[in-house]
């Protein structure tokens, strides 16, 4: 008898890491980062793959700034090019109750003033999901399937 197989875990191949300041100016940033990063990981501008990461960027980014707030503290942005995906993390530093995961998500009126950014996040993204961070925080992790991700991995490879 053998022992159950492993789980796999993705390979992360690249990674990128920024903090940036709890402002909207910072939000923006962190947006113009990410889809720039993808870029120099060979996934173009205005690619669907690219579109996406930069709307995920761009909602818990704007809800960092406002929300998740706290003075004097930055917010961070953490891409991954891992086997078959690209995983976004952006974190606060802000305590106490999480947002709703992808199963708390309800719609909201088209006229509503807020409360979209986390269905765009549930509409665009593969999978995600809220978790804690340490220290006091929060981080909306979601990923977007590459496809054709080991031709991408190759042309990288030949590039060198």
């Amino acid at each position: 008898m053998s022992a159950p197989p492993a789980p796999q875990h993705p390979v992360t191949v690249r990674m990128f890491t920024q903090r940036l300041s709890s402002t909207p100016r910072g939000a923006r940033l962190a947006r113009h980062l990410a889809v720039g990063q993808l870029d120099v990981w060979g996934i173009p501008y205005g690619s669907d793959v690219s579109e996406a990461v930069a709307l995920i960027v761009a909602e818990p980014a704007a809800n960092a700034v406002t929300h998740g707030r706290v003075p004097g503290r930055d917010f961070e942005l953490r891409l991954r090019l891992v086997t078959g995906s690209v995983r976004v993390e952006v974190s606060d530093t802000r305590s106490g109750p999480r947002p709703p995961g992808p199963r708390g998500v309800r719609a909201t009126s088209l006229l509503a003033e807020s409360g979209r950014g986390l269905a765009v996040v549930d509409a665009v993204a593969d999978r995600w999901e809220v978790v804690d961070r340490e220290p006091p925080g929060k981080t909306i992790l979601a990923e977007v399937d590459v496809p054709q991700w080991w031709s991408l991995m190759r042309r990288q490879r030949v590039g060198r």
